[in-house]
């Protein structure tokens, strides 16, 4: 299972990264992918179990390690077994609690 690799655009579009796998691609050609610590400009770069994915979205970093590839898109329950997500969470969200001064 450790020689198991799927596409990036692919891969990125199972894990409900973007909403369609032409986004995915696009996404890539672009420059805003990153597959560990290397910018990557290939939709069809093989990403493999381990490997670190830095993805620029809308705002945000996300940081992923890939653990498993799922046949087709499913889910988001699916989809995040598909990753472990490295990211810091967002500072400006509902959920942070200012400190009194």
């Amino acid at each position: 299972m450790s020689g198991e690799r799927h596409r990036l655009d692919v891969w990125l579009w199972h894990a409900r990264c973007v909403r369609t796998r032409s986004v995915a691609a696009e996404l890539v050609r672009a420059g805003h992918v990153r597959l560990n610590g290397a910018r990557v400009s290939a939709p069809a770069q093989p990403v493999r179990l381990g490997d670190v994915l830095t993805i620029a979205l809308t705002g945000r970093v996300r940081l992923m390690k890939v653990t498993g590839f799922s046949e087709r898109r499913g889910d988001a329950q699916a989809a995040r077994e598909t990753y472990l997500d490295l990211s810091e969470p967002p500072r400006d969200g509902p959920d942070v609690q200012e400190s009194p001064e």
